[in-house]
């Protein structure tokens, strides 16, 4: 019975021991697995008018006798200005609300002309800011470093713990620090790649949502993220990364493999028409990266920042950036 009984279970042994072989090899990778595709997220905004770009209001007086006044003018009620309208039934007659209305309006568009002209400021984005349904920019640019500037992951991580990104101040500031951030690691410079897309307002959220959708769909996971004043991610493992003070060379490889890399994606929604230089070199990503860091806080209406990877000893390899990021060219 027992001679039996072995050689009824010697047959399955083989088998069994090389199914545990592969488990055991699945199961040891699996934080590998899991560490791989990481992201870092910064953003907030949405897309209404900010209260800076809404038509002017001017405050209203009222005379003596009922009327909206500057001063008196002989005729009674009248509006004290006759030698800037002199034209019939307006000197002394100009007594109706609709009348009064009407000046109000030719008045103010007359004055923010002037001020627009002294300013030196383009008109058209002034008119475009006082339709209810303005044309937004929307805008991405990428760059594609090596992945030895882990200073710059460094810098990212930071200010994704510090932002306030409720505010537009705070989210126009986002945007200045990250691209300084990437203007301060030229030498590791290899990729990039920009557009500019305009929409009206009633349709430039779905185009932004479009483009930051699928930027955050090539993470596997999204380890640190700010948004609208909302941290969520785990840095405590940060110090492992070495300090951008050790890393200023840049053909030191030791924390990465020679076909490593970090792709940073800048996403802004500009109130307003925004034109993104062509990049074809060093030279034009530098001047786009100004442009968007200088795109002042009145006229930002949404932004995300994106970065992978994120988690420490996470990687992204030349086969990832081929397959993901197919629209960059090298710098």
């Amino acid at each position: 019975m027992r001679k039996k009984l072995q050689q009824t279970i010697k047959p399955l042994l083989k088998p069994l021991l090389l199914l545990c072989l592969v488990f055991g090899l699945a199961f040891s990778n699996v934080d590998n697995a899991y560490a791989a595709g990481s992201g870092g997220r910064i953003g907030g905004g949405s897309f209404r008018m900010p209260s800076s770009s809404r038509p002017y209001s001017a405050p209203r007086t009222y005379a003596p006798g009922g009327g909206y006044g500057g001063g008196y003018y002989p005729g009674g009620g009248g509006f004290g200005f006759p030698f800037l309208l002199p034209f019939w039934g307006i000197g002394g007659g100009f007594g109706s609300i609709f009348g009064i209305l009407i000046f109000f309006a030719v008045a103010n568009f007359i004055l923010q002309a002037f001020r627009r002209v002294g300013s030196g400021a383009d008109p058209s984005s002034y008119e475009e800011a006082y339709t209810p349904n303005p044309t937004v920019s929307v805008t991405k640019l990428q760059v594609g470093l090596l992945a030895s500037a882990r200073g710059l992951q460094e810098e990212l991580n930071r200010i994704a713990e510090t932002a306030d990104t409720n505010t537009d101040a705070g989210r126009a500031e986002v945007l200045q620090e990250a691209s300084l951030a990437l203007l301060r690691h030229p030498e590791y410079w290899v990729y990039a790649g920009g557009s500019t897309q305009q929409a009206r307002l009633n349709s430039a959220e779905a185009e932004f949502n479009r483009l930051a959708l699928g930027e955050r769909s090539k993470f596997t996971e999204e380890t640190l993220s700010n948004v609208n004043n909302q941290l969520k991610g785990n840095i405590a493992h940060q110090d492992a990364l070495p300090s951008s003070g050790e890393i200023d060379n840049p053909t030191d490889l030791i924390t990465s493999g020679p076909g490593e890399y970090i792709i940073v994606t800048l996403l802004a929604a500009t109130l307003g028409k925004y034109e993104m230089p062509a990049i074809n070199g060093a030279d034009e990503l530098r001047q786009a990266l100004r442009q968007i860091g200088s795109i002042p806080s009145d006229k930002l209406l949404a932004i995300e920042v994106l970065w992978t990877p994120q988690a420490p000893g996470d990687t992204l390899t030349s086969d990832d950036l081929l397959a993901e990021y197919t629209d960059l060219k090298l710098v």
